[in-house]
């Protein structure tokens, strides 16, 4: 994992600086929790968040605010985006293995 990428995973952000940052309620980011659409860590029983968190979160407050997307369709959206994340990783672990497979085709 690139050094930028582990700097965005680190987690050093309270729920109170989170809420002023994505503009949300606390108990919302709660929320969010609640249903697993990010996961604080938990540092001395307090939420931390990282840059990839808040990230994620406003996205979720675009899908709402700006889209009227419903809880249960930015579900669906999160778990496409991550799918697509996951399937992007390993394009790039392996790009030979697909472009042989192309070659087969021919």
């Amino acid at each position: 994992m690139a050094r930028q990428d582990k700097d965005r995973e680190e987690p050093f952000f309270f729920i109170g600086m989170v809420a002023k940052i994505t503009k949300c309620h606390p108990h919302t980011l709660r929320l969010y929790e609640q249903m697993g659409f990010v996961k604080p860590l938990r540092k001395g029983g307090k939420r931390v968040y990282s840059l990839r968190d808040i990230a994620r979160i406003k996205v979720i407050r675009t899908l709402t605010q700006d889209f009227g997307v419903n809880l249960a369709g930015v579900e669906i959206i999160l778990n496409l985006m991550d799918k697509i994340r996951e399937l992007e990783s390993k394009l790039q672990e392996k790009p030979t293995i697909i472009l042989e497979q192309e070659g087969d085709e021919k």
